[in-house]
């Protein structure tokens, strides 16, 4: 008995009621991504229902038609946290809901506050650079040249609620960038930021590139998730990806912090060749190219290809599900390429179910448009015969018990 969630990351599928509040009105990455793009795409999402999920929005998608008998159940989700970055969005998919957004910086320099500096620059032994919001790739151009000749570490934000901390690997070796952030993670916990997030970086200047190396800090958990409710009765939770930085490794039986698409992809179809043998098991999978490499830097066809990249997958993947397996792939929030900024958009999320050889001969059902993510907490929580979790409604029922 095996569960999966691939969370594609930032693949939204249509502004929130209240994405004017975060000026993102009008956003919808999977749409506008399917308009820009000619020709069919997607094809093994689209079988799932990935169509059929935007025109419950009123939005059919371009090369990927709603199916008459799609293979599985097919919905959207909205986000009831405040917030759209990846901790909120997949604290939800866990069933921790955020009463209030974490905190967010002025974007203008300076960003962050002195209390917060002047105890990290003491405790490094080390200057800052930045300390305001940028794009990542954009700041290490502007100030790589003089953290090379300083030492200073570059620091900056975003829309989002980040502590980001950018070091050529020459200058500071990934183990001691990653003592950096812990030392920021702990600054930064009064003040309830998400993430403090490590972005190592190689080259020269006029060639910086980032690496692999990045990792989040993420702030502790207010209460038990899905993943160490599932581990308490019983089921072995593997997290793959970012989602053992994600969720501070709480809940988590095995993490493969695997980086890129890939890599995650790879580790996902490995885990599912090896028989459930009667085990209970739980797969948490985070693919964070789409948004990390192509929705915050607004290329619309690179996003779009490694949206196919992981439709193309599928059915391998797919294959290697024992039956009564159940397979969800979500988003947890939007980064629509084609809108104005670089920061992540307010979206609904699309919700894709595939619950092997239980999908009616008419092909699945539509789950609606939802009123939160933990609604896949509660599902999960069903599914493996676990206590009720206290947040969500189950549609575990419509996709066949």
């Amino acid at each position: 008995m095996r569960s999966v969630i691939l969370v594609i990351d930032s693949f939204g599928i249509g502004a929130l009621p209240d994405a004017g509040q975060y000026g993102d009105e009008g956003s919808n990455t999977a749409l506008h991504i399917a308009q820009a793009l000619p020709g069919e795409k997607w094809t093994a999402l689209g079988d799932l229902g990935l169509g059929n999920a935007s025109e419950l929005l009123g939005n059919p998608l371009p090369g990927c038609d709603a199916r008459k008998n799609p293979l599985g159940c097919f919905g959207v989700m909205a986000g009831k946290s405040p917030g759209k970055d990846t901790t909120t969005g997949h604290w939800e998919l866990a069933g921790l809901e955020l009463p209030k957004a974490f905190h967010t910086f002025p974007p203008e320099y300076p960003s962050f506050p002195e209390e917060i500096l002047g105890a990290f620059s003491k405790e490094t032994g080390r200057g800052v650079l930045g300390n305001k919001a940028a794009s990542g790739t954009a700041i290490i151009e502007e100030l790589g040249e003089e953290h090379l000749k300083t030492g200073d570490l570059i620091c900056y934000t975003s829309a989002d609620s980040v502590f980001q901390i950018a070091a050529h690997e020459d200058v500071v070796p990934l183990e001691k960038l990653y003592r950096y952030c812990e030392i920021a993670r702990k600054l930064c916990n009064p003040y309830m930021i998400g993430r403090v997030i490590a972005r190592p970086f190689i080259g020269t200047p006029g060639d910086f590139t980032r690496t692999k190396g990045r990792r989040d800090f993420s702030l502790p958990l207010p209460e038990i998730g899905i993943l160490e409710h599932l581990q308490k009765h019983g089921v072995v939770t593997h997290g793959v990806g970012k989602i053992g930085d994600i969720f501070n490794e709480e809940g988590i039986t095995h993490s493969h912090h695997d980086k890129g698409n890939p890599a995650c992809l790879d580790r996902t179809e490995e885990l599912l060749s090896q028989p459930s043998q009667g085990k209970k098991e739980f797969l948490f999978v985070n693919l964070v190219d789409t948004d990390m490499i192509y929705g915050h830097r607004r290329d619309i066809a690179g996003y779009g290809e490694a949206v196919e990249e992981v439709s193309r997958r599928l059915p391998a993947l797919m294959e290697k599900l024992e039956p009564g397996d159940l397979l969800i792939i979500t988003a947890d929030h939007g980064c629509d390429p084609s809108f104005k900024g670089t920061d992540h958009t307010r979206e609904y999320v699309p919700l894709l179910v595939f619950h092997k050889e239980k999908t009616p001969p008419g092909g699945g059902e539509s789950l609606g448009i939802r009123e939160a993510f933990s609604d896949v907490a509660a599902t999960l929580a069903e599914y493996f015969g676990a206590p009720p979790y206290p947040r969500g409604r189950s549609f575990l029922e419509k996709v066949g018990n």
